[in-house]
Order: structure tokens, then sequence, then C-alpha cells
């Protein structure tokens, strides 16, 4: 036998004698209602088996979902892993909850199965890509939606919010100039998804598709390259396999093997300082009186470590909060927003022993 076909929002209306208009106010704008008008009909609606007006029929009646995608360039669960990308998500969050807006998360598309940015409903997306790829940029470019960048534009020229990489870099490695260092070791990102532990070197001239590390390279060299020109210092690049400390500590390994070690090791993230110092301290080196660490990012780890982590301080949550910020406003307003950083000194740099 057929089942009975389910109630709709006239079948309500007709219930309590509103009109339909009444009946869609207590579910989309509660505002406009008496509390005890909109109890009333909620009740009826949950005693008819009405679950609400279809949020799809509403999106294009609308012309708008009330939603925001954030893509990444990562898997979803990077979001929750990585300390860093937390604390940039909460940003992102906050300020979608300080203006009603629902949250999208758009992770990578992976080998075999579609790309979800065709098909998220959404008002628009914060790209949290570095860089977005050349794929997603044709999808983005064919759903006309507004587009903001996290970290780096989504094509040259564009609005997004970020730092300067390069700056930063070049503040992290001066510090380690001004101490006396000479012989320093960089761990760079993966040089490609997926790529092994890679040593490069010829110094700092490891190719990378990371906009943020070939901007951080360029800081180190700023610095660096001056300091080593009077002869006898050295650069070696080993660009890590992944972004965990565990790919850190694999990272130091050629770095801390070789025969004139570094008396210092800048990190491009504070989760490879972290794994660096993990492992000198396995192989019994003092950290900072054998080996000085930099990191870069200041999450909660870094104050808390074992030597305390000398890093450069960036603003993730504001960041993300910016971001969309950005993205709400209108077109002609959005600019590029470069955002401050600051070399945090702590316990692990030191001078060289001499």
């Amino acid at each position: 036998m057929p089942s009975d076909p389910p109630p709709r929002m006239r079948d309500v209306a007709r219930a309590l004698g509103v009109s339909q208009a009444t009946v869609s106010n207590a579910f989309n704008r509660p505002d406009q209602l008496s509390r005890e008008l909109r109890d009333r009909i909620l009740t009826a609606a949950r005693d008819l088996g009405y679950p609400g007006p279809d949020p799809i029929a509403n999106t294009f009646r609308r012309g708008r979902t009330g939603a925001i995608g954030l893509i990444i360039h990562e898997p979803l669960q990077y979001l929750f892993e990585d300390p860093a990308a937390r604390l940039t998500m909460a940003g992102v969050a906050r300020v979608c909850g300080e203006h009603g807006s629902s949250l999208v998360l758009v992770p990578r598309a992976e080998p075999g199965l579609p790309d979800v940015v065709p098909t998220a409903l959404v008002d628009g997306f914060v790209a949290f890509c570095d860089p977005l790829e050349p794929e997603r940029r044709e999808l983005l470019r064919a759903r006309r939606l507004p587009v903001v960048g996290l970290d780096a534009p989504v094509t040259p020229g564009e609005p997004y919010v970020g730092i300067d990489d390069r700056a930063a870099a070049r503040a992290a490695a001066a510090h380690l100039v001004a101490l006396g260092h000479r012989r320093i070791g960089v761990i760079s990102f993966a040089l490609a998804r997926d790529s092994e532990t890679t040593v490069v070197p010829a110094g700092l001239d490891a190719p990378t598709g990371y906009v943020a590390n070939r901007a951080r390279l360029d800081g180190y060299r700023d610095a660096l390259g001056p300091a080593l020109d009077d002869g006898g210092g050295r650069i070696v690049v080993v660009a890590a396999r992944g972004v965990e400390e565990a790919d850190g500590a694999a990272a130091a390994v050629p770095l801390l093997d070789h025969a004139e070690p570094p008396t210092a090791i800048l990190a491009m993230s504070d989760r490879l300082a972290l794994g660096v110092i993990a492992e000198a301290t396995r192989r019994g080196i003092d950290v900072p009186g054998d080996l000085s660490v930099v990191g870069f990012d200041d999450v909660p780890a870094a104050s808390a470590a074992d030597p305390a982590l000398t890093t450069v301080r960036q603003p993730h949550a504001r960041k993300g909060a910016e971001a969309v910020r950005m993205l709400l406003r209108p077109a002609p307003t959005r600019q590029a927003l470069i955002l401050p950083t600051e070399v945090v000194v702590r316990a692990s740099t030191a001078p060289p022993r001499t």
C-alpha cells in the first residue's frame, strides 16, 4: 500500500489558521514572530511530522545558502590534527558564527573520487591552500563565486590574507647569524606531495611548488648569504617528507650525520623543529649548547617544549578571521592584507660553542 504523502508547510498553516509565510518565518526568521506564536507553530509542525522547509528549495528561492566553503589541499583530518591549522580554522569558524554562516569543509580531491568544489552549496570560498591546484582554480572560475586566498592568493594579484613569509624567515635567520652561527641546516616542507626526504646540498635553491616554502627560503638567503660570504660557512637544505614531528626528526638525520654537522637548524614549522629537538636529544646532542633550533608558527607546544622553542610567531586565528571578513565584504573593497609576525626568542637558541 502506498504511504501517505509527507506533510507540507500548507498543512501546518491550515491546522493553525495562519499563512504559509508565517510558518516559514517560524523556521527562517524567528525574530518576525512573537515567542508564543513561534512555539505554537513549531509544536504543530512536530505533531504533524513536518520537518521544516526544504533547505535546497530555500537555497534556490533566496539565491544564497548562508554557508562558506573552506578549501584545503590536505586530507580533512589535517584541520583537526595540525595545531596551526586548528588555530586558523578557529578564526574562520568564529567569524562565520558572528555572521550566522555555516562552514563547509572542502578537502583535497583524492584519486578516483570527484572534487567537492563544483557541488558544494556555499556562497563563496576561503582557499586555505598553498598553492591552489590549477584544476581547482578552473572549477572555482566556473562556479563564479567569490574566493579569498588564505596564506596565498588564488591567482596572482587577487586579494588574500597572509603574512610576509620572506621577511619573517629573514628575521629568524638573522637571529642565528647574530648569535654567531655559520654552519646552518634548513628543513623545508616537502618538494612535492608524498615525496621522500630529500637533501639539497646546493643550498637555498631547492625547487618547490609551495609559495611559503619559496618565500621562506628566499628570506633565509637574504640573511644568511651575506654572513657566509667571508668563507667558512655552509648551508644544507633538507626537504621533509611531511609536516609531523616524525618528519622533522627524519629530516634532521642527514644533517646531524654530516661530517661537519650544523650548529643551528632552521625549520619551516614548529612541528618539524620539535622533531629536530627530539632527534638531537635521542643522540645526546644538547640543545642549545651543541645545536640551536628555530621553528616557525608559535603553536602552543612551542612554549611548552623542553627547551622552549625559539620561533616565528604568526597570528593564525586572526588570519582565518580576516579571510572570512574579506570574503563577506563587497568585491571592490577587498585588498590584500599582510599581518605582522615576530621572532620569539626562547631557550632553544644560543651562541655556538667555540
